[in-house]
């Protein structure tokens, strides 16, 4: 842990874990100027300790360190369900292995798509038709592995149920107030809506 002037320095990582948010979450506050930092010769981000120990004990949950800390939950909570062959559902054993990359893609684009729409201050509507424009290519897939309708719409309610759970488990983690974690919760569910909505209407279309 390096010091100069007597004064302790933490690196992006450490700092961002004391403070309880992902390293590009205090990178860009940093670089907005809302935290101190110094930068050393080689472009690292460094910030004194006090800094950030009177940051944490005075700032409440942001809109992005809450996003950051659902995230990470949600992403852990969906891996942790699809790994455990209790769990796993009718669906998954219709995609190949070959296949499952490309599912991936589109359960990190939709991640990415609400993780914005949760920081976002307003109704995004360009976030919103890219959760349309994902649901579509999800369809796309589903219909090319056989998938049903049916089939189709309990993989995407099995994901929504889990970014859900996760958001659910946040406020006495992170004591969020009850209108927070409600806006938190509408919002995850806005995204999802527009996904299903998409999903079901390419199914009605030709393939």
């Amino acid at each position: 842990m390096p010091t100069h002037d007597d004064v302790t320095y933490l690196s992006l990582s450490a700092a961002s874990k004391l403070l309880g948010v992902h390293s590009t979450t205090l990178r860009r506050w940093a670089d907005d100027g809302a935290v101190p930092v110094y930068v050393t010769p080689g472009g690292h981000r460094r910030f004194a300790r006090k800094d950030i120990e009177a940051l944490a004990a005075r700032r409440p949950l942001s809109a992005h360190a809450l996003g950051s800390a659902w995230a990470a939950r949600a992403l852990a909570q969906t891996r942790s369900e699809l790994a455990a062959p209790a769990t796993r559902q009718s669906w998954l054993a219709s995609i190949g292995e070959e296949d499952r990359a490309a599912w991936r893609r589109i359960g990190q684009q939709l991640m990415g798509v609400v993780l914005h729409y949760i920081n976002s201050p307003r109704d995004d509507e360009d976030l919103l038709a890219e959760a349309r424009r994902i649901g579509g290519e999800y369809a796309v897939l589903a219909r090319q592995v056989g998938m049903p309708l049916t089939a189709a719409l309990e993989a995407a309610l099995f994901f929504r149920d889990s970014l859900v759970e996760s958001a659910m488990g946040l406020p006495e983690e992170a004591h969020l107030r009850p209108e927070a974690s409600a806006r938190l919760l509408r919002r995850i569910s806005r995204v999802a809506n527009e996904v299903h909505l998409a999903v079901a209407a390419a199914y009605v279309q030709p393939a």
